[in-house]
């Protein structure tokens, strides 16, 4: 007799036949959502002195850097592994991260550090989003929409371009002057102090607009996570669902790194805890529950970096370490495909 097969991927089935959590999904929003509001209360209100019309815009405008960044990041590495159909994978591994530092070196290398941080950062801004979704558009849509593609060349292409230009920074970086490379080493890692709030509204517009289309792709989403010969037989039209999932994530992650700096294991680490969460791949459910995942960690991570190490560290630093061994912890369980 023929051995029965089932038509969902081995994600999908994982996630189906594991045991289900104390809450149900609807209780984890419900969870997480207070959980993100009174983080948020408590970094704005603790320790709130001195001059009030000077702090309270401060905090406020570090809280809208952490929000935006949350969705941003998390919004982005759901959708793209649901079109991959790998948990391993986000936006940020393919190259991007490595991209940015080099536009910084670069820019670093050809007008001097001081220079650099003197130039407007509406221009920075722009040249940073720009280069970035120009090389994620491309890169995606080559290796995805095209016919005999496959995700291992996708990954092997993003590893070596990521490498390429780290190769690159790396060589101009040993020709910059020290005292020059110390000030340019300050933008390798993600920073919620030095956002510009007219960045941080523009930004704001625009994550708005392009999660209104993400929400509105959760059900197709949902289809695609079945596989693509199910998708493709159950209706949806893959080319055009695939292309318009990249460009959210192309930009999403672009505008996101340009605001705040580099941040690539912390899509992974709320993409992860949200699917152990929910138990299962309903977008409706995966998605909030990551961006809520996303604001407890970077506004809590901030509070506690704040009022208990003093800022003995950085919070990228924190979250990065964090999600890479969540990483390995999953991977070497075998949670992730």
């Amino acid at each position: 007799m023929r051995a029965r097969t089932s038509p969902l991927p081995d994600a999908v089935v994982q996630s189906v036949r594991k045991p289900m959590t104390a809450l149900p999904p609807a209780a984890w929003l419900v969870v997480l959502g207070l959980a993100a509001v009174a983080l948020i209360a408590a970094f704005l209100l603790v320790d709130l002195d001195g001059n009030l019309a000077y702090v309270l815009p401060r905090r406020l405008n570090r809280i809208g850097a952490m929000v935006l960044v949350a969705v941003a990041v998390g919004v982005s590495t759901v959708l793209f592994q649901t079109v991959t159909g790998n948990r391993i994978l986000t936006p940020s591994i393919m190259g991007l991260d490595a991209l940015y530092i080099l536009i910084q070196t670069v820019l670093a290398f050809a007008l001097g550090a001081s220079t650099l941080l003197t130039l407007g950062a509406p221009i920075r801004f722009a040249v940073e989003v720009t280069l970035m979704v120009g090389f994620s558009w491309l890169l995606y849509r080559w290796l995805f929409t095209g016919h005999g593609r496959s995700l291992h060349l996708l990954l092997l292409v993003g590893i070596v371009f990521g490498v390429f230009f780290r190769g690159v920074s790396s060589l101009l970086q040993r020709l910059m002057d020290p005292s020059e490379f110390i000030i340019l080493q300050d933008l390798f890692f993600a920073s919620f102090n030095r956002v510009d709030p007219m960045l941080l509204l523009i930004s704001a517009v625009t994550v708005t607009v392009l999660c209104i289309p993400a929400w509105r792709l959760r059900h197709r989403l949902d289809v695609l996570a079945l596989g693509r010969d199910t998708a493709v037989g159950l209706g949806v039209d893959y080319r055009r669902t695939v292309t318009l999932v990249l460009v959210i994530c192309s930009v999403l992650v672009a505008v996101s790194t340009a605001l705040v700096g580099p941040a690539t294991f912390f899509g992974l680490l709320v993409s992860a805890l949200a699917y152990q969460l929910c138990n299962h791949f309903r977008h409706a459910v995966v998605l909030p529950v990551a961006v809520l995942l996303g604001v407890v960690a970077l506004v809590g991570g901030q509070l506690v970096l704040e009022q208990v190490f003093a800022f003995d560290t950085a919070l990228s630093i924190v979250i990065e370490f964090t999600g890479g061994l969540v990483f390995l912890v999953l991977l070497l369980k075998g949670r992730i495909r």
